[in-house]
């Protein structure tokens, strides 16, 4: 690591790299991806460029695809070669997983030479959001595959199904239609605007997968589109860095997968809250309110945001009885459009039981899913109980007392910054829940980065987690033909990736030191400057509008970060 005595081969391996790279840059053929001064970006934009490519040739050989008579990809013959036969796959899985690490390093090394995150930042950071996203828009679906139970949710609500009482196998052709099986009985997790979306992507489609997937992807997009206008608009407005926090949010690796070739409808769902976010800053009350609600309406779990970011509306939090009249206002919005809603789309309520059982039919995989296994286990050993029974009742305590840390935090006099401690409120939910999956980060990543720029060991934590998540489910979610060996071919995904993450962790000298663990960890902003993670408190009072940087009316300021201390 930057700034330990390295080993005599590990110094070796990394002149020997350094070599390398030095030769193919003074190829006329590489020299546009590898070479050039370090203070240009236009070669990290390319690299990334290249990396996206990789993963989109990748996809086809690996990504899913549905097996229904309509499928245009099925049983094309331009794609059979590469996802028929193991040298093929083998091919495209290689390309698939050294793609994500190139899009990695890219990634990581746009930060470092854009130097510092001041306005000039934005639009450069938007220009790799642009050059790197459009290839990744016609990928076959990577990462997951839950566009597919998107479009099987929405056919059973087109059947006039209930989706929160019917799983996706009470209709014929569910299984071939691309829907795991984990859906098969289980109910919706989503809201009640995302089933109508959903039904209405069926309706259109034409029983063509190809279609809904573009389908599903467009509406990612408009998630992805909020997030590019507002992230830097309420970064500008708490004295974050715009540029960085699109860096973070947007352009890593996971978002990248998530939001296009995967079409989660997280990224609506942020995108939603986000603006709900700005609008509520702004003090227009009930366009600020229909955002959030519609976000909830997409995914339930955005509720826990909605109180927080309603106050963003008051000259201060001091008040309960302000607290509770934007509570009141916003809570009547939000139950006459979401029951009425339900009750119009023929579902009822069930978005919200449903909600609170979300994702009961996957593994407990998470810290909590684990204890409550364990706890069912030495019940049954020991006392003779039901350990399933034991379990479930370990995860509604974990969810009560979410529930009750959110209510402290909500009624505490000196009430921080609403966005700050809604980041705050969601990790809590999160970290309570017994399911952890890889996208449940991006929910929360832009509520911090709005309010402050972090570095340091926190910083580098965050892209690990961020990496290891891309690189299992870039490993494990392999779509791979029955006569090929799927553990032969995730054996050499992870080969690979083993090898080119340990070269960019420790031996490529360009982004080695982005993985030292030697900084403390800190977090910036305009108004504050760097503080110590661990020096924070709660605040001395509670937030009022005096405390916003930037009014949304003043021109936009220039606020590097310090200039010997360039952002990560």
């Amino acid at each position: 690591m930057s700034g330990r005595t390295l080993s005599a081969p590990v110094q070796s391996a990394r002149r020997a790299a350094l070599r390398f790279r030095e030769l193919l840059g003074s190829f006329a053929g590489t020299s546009w991806l590898i070479g050039g001064p370090e203070g240009q970006v236009s070669h990290t934009l390319r690299q990334g460029l290249l990396a996206v490519l990789m993963i989109m040739a990748g996809s086809w050989g690996v990504g899913w695809v549905a097996e229904t008579v309509g499928s245009v990809l099925a049983r094309n013959p331009w794609l059979l070669p590469v996802r028929t036969t193991t040298t093929g796959v083998i091919i495209c899985t290689v390309l698939l997983v050294l793609g994500a690490l190139l899009l990695l390093r890219s990634w990581l090394r746009l930060s470092q030479r854009i130097g510092t995150w001041d306005e000039q930042s934005v639009p450069v950071v938007r220009r790799a959001l642009l050059m790197w996203g459009i290839p990744l828009m016609f990928c076959l679906p990577i990462f997951s595959r839950d566009v597919f139970s998107y479009l099987a949710q929405g056919r059973v609500l087109h059947a006039g199904l209930n989706p929160y009482q019917s799983g996706v196998s009470e209709l014929p052709g569910w299984f071939a239609a691309g829907a795991d099986s984990l859906w098969a009985e289980s109910p919706s997790p989503y809201g009640p605007l995302f089933l109508l979306l959903a039904r209405g992507v069926w309706f259109v489609s034409f029983e063509i997968p190809e279609i809904s997937i573009a389908l599903f992807r467009l509406v990612a997009l408009v998630g992805v589109v909020l997030m590019a206008v507002y992230i830097p608009k309420l970064a500008r407005a708490f004295g974050s860095a715009p540029g960085w926090a699109l860096w973070l949010c947007l352009l890593n690796p996971l978002s990248l997968m998530v939001f296009i070739p995967a079409a989660h409808n997280d990224a609506l769902m942020i995108g939603l809250i986000l603006a709900g976010t700005w609008y509520a800053l702004r003090r227009r009350r009930l366009l600020a309110v229909l955002l959030l609600v519609a976000a909830v309406a997409v995914k339930p779990i955005a509720l826990v945001l909605l109180p927080f970011a309603v106050l963003l509306t008051l000259d201060s939090t001091v008040s309960y009885a302000q607290r509770f009249r934007e509570w009141c206002f916003a809570g009547v919005i939000a139950l006459v459009l979401l029951i009425g809603g339900g009750y119009s789309l023929g579902v009822g309520i069930g978005w919200f039981t449903a909600a609170l059982g979300a994702g009961s039919a996957i593994l407990q995989s998470a810290p909590v899913g684990l204890i409550g296994l364990a706890l069912g286990w030495v019940a049954q050993l020991g006392l003779g109980w039901d350990s399933a029974a034991v379990a479930e009742a370990f995860y509604h305590l974990a969810r009560l007392f979410s529930g009750i840390v959110l209510a402290l935090m909500l009624l505490r006099r000196r009430l921080g910054n609403p966005v700050l401690w809604g980041a705050y409120a969601l990790t809590v939910v999160v970290v309570s829940s017994s399911i952890i999956q890889p996208w449940y980060v991006l929910w929360i990543l832009p509520l911090y980065a709005v309010v402050h720029v972090y570095r340091g060991r926190v910083l580098v934590l965050v892209t690990l987690l961020l990496t290891v998540m891309v690189l299992n489910s870039m490993v494990s979610q392999l779509s791979v033909a029955q006569w090929i060996d799927t553990a032969v071919v995730q054996g050499i995904a992870f080969a690979v990736a083993a090898v080119y993450l340990i070269y960019i962790v420790f031996l490529d000298p360009n982004t080695t030191e982005l993985f030292s663990m030697r900084e403390e960890s800190q977090r910036w902003n305009a108004a504050d400057g760097w503080l110590p993670l661990r020096e924070l408190s709660t605040p001395d009072t509670s937030w009022s509008r005096a405390d916003i940087y930037q009014d949304h009316g003043a021109p936009a300021v220039h606020r590097p970060i310090d200039p010997d201390q360039k952002a990560r």
